[in-house]
């Protein structure tokens, strides 16, 4: 019964941070800005670093089943 919560929030994770790198792969591959306004390489490490951050939480919830 408590397993439904963190396999939700794994998912969501997962779902997210997965996208988030594709994204910012897609734009990076393309030239094109991650963010507005906001160096390039800076915004697009940051981009990249929270999708990493955000597939490790998948990852930690989903192996507290």
């Amino acid at each position: 019964m408590e397993s439904g919560p963190a396999i939700l929030a794994g998912l969501v994770f997962a779902l997210f941070g997965g996208a988030l790198l594709v994204w910012t792969g897609t734009r990076v591959r393309h030239r094109e800005p991650v963010a507005l306004g906001v160096n390039p390489v800076a915004s697009a490490a940051l981009a990249g670093a929270a999708g990493v951050v955000a597939l490790g939480l998948a990852a930690y919830c989903l192996t507290r089943l």
